[in-house]
């Protein structure tokens, strides 16, 4: 890539333009992507799929997530993190424009699941760009940025949902809203300063090639297993507990009697709290380390859960429904970021897209998982023991990041607030 000559070689680049490079691209994209997530049940449904069926083709977005990290760390580890979004913002429109004009439930599937590799081959690349760009002393800071600009995009996507619905009278239409805010994206990405121009600040001065360890996917596997077992797992428990957490407590509100409105008013309630904290979790990452936000996460968690599997029956459930919520909602807050950052903190400098391919894999398929785990666990045990086996798993995840975010992730220097002006 040739190089401006008013750069000079180990120039970094300044802070506001790589937030905006990440987060702009970003906050458009979840947009898309939030204002087709409600709506491919009735889309399914509606094209002929039975309830099971219609909830696989929902479930294929992140089937197609957690199946496209590895390859997505080949394109972004060949072709740069820059580009990859863009091709994955590109990738992203075929498949949305295969589920819009699809007419038959398999062709929505196809769809829905390029959908899902794409954004894997997008978080991936937004995610190795921070690593690369953002000093690490403001890491943290800026991957729980990255966290509730996405959740403020998926906030956004279900009204844009509604208001296109009320327009065209199809679900089916709202693909297009994923089609433009896709296209907005690739026009973004081509006008805002190409960052790469600039020298990576976390990356080692005395070389500018890869170690020989993390230059393959394949080595990567092999040689950070460990990590990947360890901490991996432990990042994984807490996709585990975001996903059971939005099924299990609707799930739980309607089981004591509560009306689908009230449900839904106070989950919004707990995602209000929850975003609200997105910051302040970066914060304390940055002060004090990993462990002291991502332990009480998965405690509290922990505790959330564990506590739905004894008050079922207890006198003014709908009171403990809400508490439950609420704590939830703060413990879930308090670890926003966590995942990302660690991934980052043990990714390599030069090239992060391999071990975060096979990082992110991990924690996605932990995720995919959960629709499953819930589904069997209440056929065969009901809501009080699935809620508590949700509960076990917070507590192991929270022994698994005390235990060994100490041994790879070193505590981060004491710093400042974040100063955006440049270098």
């Amino acid at each position: 890539m040739r190089r401006d000559p008013g750069i000079r070689a180990g120039d970094e680049a300044p802070l506001w333009q790589v937030l905006l490079v990440a987060f702009l691209p970003t906050f458009i994209y979840s947009i898309g992507m939030g204002a087709i997530v409600p709506v491919i049940p009735a889309i399914a449904t509606g094209l002929g799929a039975d309830v099971a069926f219609a909830g696989f083709i929902a479930g294929s977005l992140l089937i197609g997530q957690a199946i496209g990290n590895l390859p997505a760390s080949a394109v972004v580890n060949r072709i740069g993190e820059r580009r990859a979004m863009i091709v994955a913002a590109l990738a992203t429109i075929i498949g949305a424009l295969v589920s819009v004009t699809a007419t038959t439930t398999w062709q929505l599937l196809v769809g829905v699941l390029l959908q899902g590799l794409m954004t894997a081959t997008f978080a991936l690349a937004r995610q190795a760009f921070l690593s690369s760009y953002v000093p690490l002393k403001y890491r943290a800071r800026a991957m729980s940025s990255l966290g509730g600009v996405f959740r403020s995009g998926m906030f956004v996507g279900p009204f844009l949902a509604a208001w296109l619905i009320g327009l065209t009278g199809t679900p089916q239409s709202n693909f297009w809203a994923f089609i433009v805010c896709s296209a907005l994206v690739v026009v973004v990405l081509l006008v805002l300063p190409d960052i790469e121009r600039y020298a990576r600040p976390n990356a080692p001065r005395s070389t500018g090639a890869p170690r020989a360890s993390e230059s393959s996917l394949r080595r990567v596997m092999r040689t950070r297993r460990k990590e990947l077992l360890t901490l991996g797992v432990g990042a994984g428990t807490v996709m585990m507990l975001r996903s059971a957490r939005q099924v299990l407590l609707p799930l739980w509100g309607y089981s004591i009697g509560m009306d689908a409105a009230t449900v839904a008013l106070v989950v919004g309630i707990g995602g209000a709290i929850d975003f609200a904290l997105f910051f302040t979790s970066g914060w304390i990452m940055d002060r004090w380390g990993r462990a002291a936000s991502g332990v009480p996460a998965l405690i509290g968690l922990g505790i959330a859960f564990g506590a739905l599997a004894f008050v079922q029956g207890a006198p003014n459930a709908e009171g403990w429904f809400i508490a439950v919520v609420v704590w939830a909602a703060l413990s879930n807050g308090i670890g926003s970021g966590i995942v990302m950052t660690l991934g980052a903190d043990l990714a390599d400098p030069l090239r992060p897209a391999p071990f975060l391919g096979a990082w992110r894999t991990v924690v996605d398929t932990s995720s995919a998982t959960v629709p499953f785990v819930i589904s069997g666990l209440i056929a065969l045990a009901g809501l009080p023991v699935t809620a508590g086996v949700f509960g076990g798993i917070g507590f192991v995840g929270a022994f698994l990041l005390a235990r060994y975010i100490p041994r790879y992730v070193p505590k981060p220097p004491r710093t400042g607030p974040i100063e955006l002006g440049g270098e």
